[in-house]
């Protein structure tokens, strides 16, 4: 018996060519001949074909099957002995499982989504109503979209960040079926701390809880993107988890009547910083920005930023601003400013960013290097008192500035 079964199994598709009506027989019954009319057979006459016994689908050989297809195995009279399913993707072999019913008669999976551009392998024994037993091997594949997306998540894995940081992801495409994709993104923390989405338009996903993260949580996001329908014919590609902790809590206050910046620890007063904000012109946002970027030198051109003179060229060009942090996607920095030594504590001379006073090539001993010195992405700079209006929420990680009420309101989920 357990050679004739291991036979079945190894003979894959073509079982049923090769494995003869008497082997069959003979395993099943004891018999050791075959007569028409099922003499020496108790009346039981020939069995059935594999195909007829035991029923596969999606169909032996099919191709660019559907994930919302349903695989399913079962007989109509007998039971299933054992049912095997294996699927191959990206070059792994992972075990399906799932589970027969109590009456024998069908077997369906734990998940019942198919998985894209993967080869499934079905190996099922099953005995009919006369004990006879049969095997059989099928083979189906899924389809191969053309078209996928995938989430660019921040902040980055293991890394430690400010208490003000907020999970954020920016898809590479528009996503219509919100629910479906935030569905397949989940964001936790230890010790627990409820933690809800808010979507920005199509394409960005952001994940906080209602205040500032305790320091030293451990925060893990878990993305189960892949073959997730974002949109019609455009599926996830990930299925990954990434985690990050939360360091100290520090929160800089930008007084920009005042002139001043005070920087909090865990609330202790560090310093009280002289600092230069935005021109009455070019006023800087009022409200609570979030560092994440930070950079020991980049270059500013105010052309990037919509800052142009009459011959379209920009109005400053500084190739080496030392220390700069980004506040903003529009453009809002807190940097070291070495051109204007005689405005720090005393005027607003900038095009909206954050000015602390420094040298050329950046000082480890000035204010500008201090506070580098001090800062993680993910901490929090709010400014107050800027005759302009209050930083928009989803311009960089503003969302701080959103009541929790309106927060939990941008859940696809309902």
């Amino acid at each position: 018996m357990r050679h004739v079964q291991g036979r079945a199994r190894r003979a894959g598709a073509a079982l049923a060519a090769v494995l003869t009506w008497a082997g069959l027989l003979a395993g099943a019954a004891g018999c050791t001949s075959e007569t028409t009319g099922g003499a020496g057979l108790g009346g039981l006459g020939k069995p059935r074909a594999p195909e007829e016994v035991i029923r596969v689908f999606p169909a032996d050989g099919s191709r660019g099957v559907k994930p919302e297809a349903k695989l399913r195995v079962g007989v109509p009279s007998g039971r299933l002995e054992s049912v095997k399913v294996v699927k191959s993707q990206d070059a792994q072999e992972t075990p399906v499982p799932g589970q027969i019913s109590a009456d024998g008669l069908r077997w369906e999976p734990d998940d019942r989504h198919l998985a894209l551009a993967a080869r499934y392998t079905v190996d099922v024994v099953a005995l009919d109503a006369h004990g006879r037993r049969s095997a059989r091997h099928t083979t189906f594949t899924t389809y191969v979209p053309e078209e996928r997306f995938i989430g660019y998540v921040s902040p980055e894995n293991r890394s430690t960040v400010g208490t003000g940081m907020i999970v954020s992801l920016e898809f590479n495409r528009e996503i219509e079926n919100r629910a479906a994709v935030e569905r397949a993104v989940h964001v936790t923390a230890r010790p627990a701390v409820e933690i809800r989405p808010h979507w920005f338009g199509k394409g960005r996903l952001d994940f906080r809880p209602e205040r500032y993260w305790k320091p030293g949580t451990q925060v893990t996001v878990s993305l189960k993107l892949r073959d997730v329908e974002g949109a019609p014919g455009v599926y996830g590609l990930q299925y990954k988890t990434f985690s990050f902790t939360v360091g100290r809590h520090q929160v800089s206050t930008v007084d920009a009547a005042e002139h001043t910046m005070e920087v909090r620890r865990d609330g202790d007063l560090l310093a009280t910083v002289p600092i230069t904000a935005g021109a009455p012109k070019t006023t800087t946002y009022n409200g609570k920005m979030v560092v994440t970027e930070m950079l020991e030198v980049t270059r500013m051109n105010g052309a990037t930023v919509g800052f142009t003179d009459y011959d379209g060229k920009g109005e400053y060009d500084i190739p080496d601003v030392p220390h700069a942090m980004r506040l903003t996607e529009s453009g809002t920095f807190l940097h070291g400013n070495y051109w204007a030594p005689h405005a720090f504590g005393k005027v607003n001379v900038s095009h909206g960013c954050v000015g602390l006073r420094d040298v050329k090539g950046g000082g480890s001993d000035t204010p500008a290097g201090w506070f580098f010195d001090r800062s993680l992405i993910g901490d929090v700079v709010e400014v107050v008192r800027s005759k302009d209006k209050k930083v928009a929420p989803d311009n960089g990680l503003g969302g701080w500035n959103m009541g929790w009420k309106e927060w939990k309101a941008g859940s696809a989920v309902k």
